[in-house]
Order: C-alpha cells, then structure tokens, then sequence
C-alpha cells in the first residue's frame, strides 16, 4: 500500500478515535492524550496501544472494545485490534494543548 493511501487511512481512524470520549472528563480520547500508538497494515488491520486514565478506570472493559468496534467500522479496516498499556501511566502532560485549554488548565 503507498505511503500516502496509508496517511489517509490512518486520519480516518484518528477522526474515528476523536468520536470516542473518556466518561470522566468531556474530551475525546485521541486529544487527551490515551492513544499511544496506532499502527496500520497491508491486510486492513489496525493495532492502537492505548492507556485509560487510570487502572480502575470505570470503562476498562468497555473502552477498548468500542475503540476497536468504531474503527472496524471504516470501509477501509477489517480488524481492530486493542492494546491497553499502562507504561508509561497517563498524566495530565500527555494532553493536547486543546484539551487543556477546554478543561481550564490553560
């Protein structure tokens, strides 16, 4: 697949991933900083390491599953698969500087 077939795919899984909001802060989970990594393959696959805000996050089970549900929906992705991690812990610094300003710490 070329490099530029490739970016595009990948903006749509990221515009999918910025659909997806945390339930305990009202920001999407790609500008909060959760998505660590998302890998895309030949074979319409798609791996995303990502993280939860904490390890008892309400959502730990749930999250990921909609994250891969979601971006499996895209015509161009037959198999999402989720990783969560929590090396290194998410913190407040991984935000984007849009989800800081919209959450006042700005």
């Amino acid at each position: 697949m070329k490099h530029a077939e490739m970016q595009r795919i990948g903006d749509k899984v990221v515009a999918v991933l910025k659909t997806i909001y945390d339930p305990e802060i009202p920001v999407d989970i790609f500008e909060l900083g959760l998505v660590y990594d998302v890998q895309l393959s030949d074979q319409k696959g798609a791996k995303i390491l990502m993280t939860l805000t904490s390890p008892n996050c309400p959502v730990a089970e749930s999250l990921p599953a909609e994250v891969a549900e979601k971006v499996e929906a895209l015509d161009e992705i037959d198999q999402a698969t989720v990783t969560l991690t929590f090396d290194p812990p998410w913190s407040q610094d991984m935000m984007s500087e849009a989800a800081k300003l919209e959450l006042g710490f700005l």
